[in-house]
């Protein structure tokens, strides 16, 4: 059974899960978390504070004892807010890599909130409903639309309780003046979202993070108990009562107000303002809070890795499948095309097994790179191979981690006259063993593209056998169309093929 450790190095604060696997299932072994306000200078001043970077790797330390007595097989280490902005991220990231040998990886905030609603719908916590999920952090604050378990919309806004402390709130308690500046700021940055929301006829609301479980807990200890409102739920008229009522209180008086611990009661202002202006302008009548999130995702997503049928791996091929498709489109892809080309590459991968050896998840890298292989047209028929991986490389196809749009853009990237190399631009961000397997998914697409060159679909039927030390296609014509084209096209690659296989290839017409 194997065993994963998910972190989660916020803004505010610094998180560890580990859950074993069982079943299908991950079963939590142990949690840990605890506030280090890493990115509390960087908001402000843009680099991270030598004592906030000391105090959260002597938090890591801590975590890796743990990892360590738990026997966890696998450790993802994920940073969002703090680290996406600082300018001196690297030097933490050293630190931590000397400290403790992992690797951070930066997410975007759309990564942020696809992980957050991945780890929400893996534990089944998704009904048919239009829902809304709202993760406010110490740096950002990431707002998704779900219907039916799959995601609709998504962004990130800079509305971390954090961010907006340092940057707003001078004074304790805060002035009319600063608050008035902050709403105005909030209700900015709502208006990108608020039209999607209103749109999508949300049935409920669902937050995460530290701060919705302390304006839940607040609110419902000072308003007047209902028999039927779960004390895990706070309406918009609660949240905007308690937002009146503790921005008028020093820090000591916010400490005491039940359900706000010490630490968040320096940053809890910020996050009920939020929150009010979030549920009034999107007209929703309150939220629910749930104590799941990035880390929850981040841990979905080890499973599914390590297991596909799982909950969370079929939720995360409908995520890619999607993304796809809205990449297609929005690049102007000739889907007909992509799709035949993908077939194409799925064949080759299957009946080719013996020669390419490429490992199983390849499979679903090799058809991703079949599909989006044309979105650099969209910028340039000039080196629109070097664009595709660009875009590839960098756009937020959601599903897919840095290193696999990296992997998918390379595969992508050599089908023109190039050839990879181990030093070359995309080929030198990946491991020895990666190259030699993006070269082998690379030379299958190129057949794969090479099969509908004339892209009128002109074959009908692809033999492939392999077998004395060759590799033999025949093509057979759909109805009486010609397939001279699509064999010269294969032809080409003859060469390319024995060099990277160590195999013949021959191709002929049925």
């Amino acid at each position: 059974m194997p065993t994963f450790a998910a972190i989660d190095i916020g803004s505010n604060s610094v998180r560890l899960k580990i859950s074993r696997l069982q079943a299908g299932r991950l079963k939590e072994i142990h949690e840990d978390r605890e506030v280090t306000r890493l990115g509390a200078g960087v908001f402000g001043g843009g680099l991270l504070a030598p004592e906030s970077m000391s105090q959260t790797v002597q938090v890591l330390r801590r975590f890796n004892r743990a990892i360590q007595e738990c026997g966890a097989d696998s450790v993802r280490v994920v940073a969002t807010a703090a680290l996406r902005d600082a300018r001196n991220s690297r030097t933490f990231q050293e630190w931590v890599r000397s400290t403790t040998g992992w690797t951070i990886e930066i997410i975007s905030g759309l990564e942020e909130a696809r992980l957050i609603h991945l780890g929400i719908v893996s534990a089944g916590r998704l009904d048919a409903r239009s829902l809304l999920l709202v993760d406010l952090g110490g740096g950002s604050c990431e707002l998704t639309v779900s219907r039916q378990g799959q995601l609709r919309h998504t962004v990130s806004l800079p509305l971390g309780a954090v961010r907006l402390t340092g940057e707003f709130l001078k004074h304790d308690p805060p002035r009319k003046g600063e608050l008035k500046r902050l709403q105005e700021f909030v209700a900015r940055e709502i208006t990108r979202i608020q039209d999607r929301v209103k749109s999508a006829r949300v049935g409920a609301v669902i937050a995460t993070s530290g701060t919705a479980a302390a304006l839940v807990g607040a609110a419902n200890r000072l308003a007047r108990p209902r028999k039927n409102r779960p004390a895990t739920y706070a309406t918009d008229e609660m949240i905007r009562r308690l937002a009146n009522q503790i921005t008028r209180m020093t820090l000591e008086q916010r400490r005491k107000v039940p359900g706000i611990g010490p630490r968040r009661a320096e940053i809890i202002c910020a996050g009920a303002v939020v929150y009010a202006e979030l549920l009034e302008r999107c007209h929703l009548a309150g939220f629910r809070y749930s104590a799941l999130g990035l880390r929850d995702g981040i841990l979905a997503q080890m499973a599914a890795d390590y297991d596909r049928s799982t909950r969370s791996g079929r939720a995360i091929e409908s995520e890619r499948w999607e993304s796809i498709k809205r990449a297609v489109e929005h690049y102007r892809v000739d889907l007909h095309h992509a799709l035949h080309v993908r077939d194409a590459a799925l064949l080759l991968f299957s009946s080719l097994k013996s020669v390419h050896q490429l490992p199983a998840e390849y499979r679903e890298w090799l058809a991703a790179a079949a599909m989006l292989f044309e979105v650099g047209d969209y910028v340039n028929r000039s080196g629109h191979h070097r664009h595709s991986y660009y875009i590839i490389a960098n756009s937020e196809i959601l599903g897919y981690t840095p290193q696999q749009r990296r992997i998918i853009g390379s595969i992508a990237r050599y089908l023109g006259k190039s050839r990879p190399t181990a030093g070359e631009g995309p080929m030198s961000t990946l491991s020895p063993e990666e190259r030699e397997n993006v070269t082998k998914a690379s030379v299958l697409l190129r057949i794969a593209r090479a099969l509908n060159m004339g892209r009128s679909q002109s074959v009908g039927k692809v033999g492939v056998s392999a077998r004395n030390g060759r590799v033999t296609m025949k093509l057979t014509p759909r109805g009486k169309a010609s397939v001279d084209l699509e064999v010269w096209s294969i032809e080409k690659d003859r060469d390319y093929f024995r060099e990277v296989f160590g195999r013949e290839l021959s191709v002929a017409a049925a």
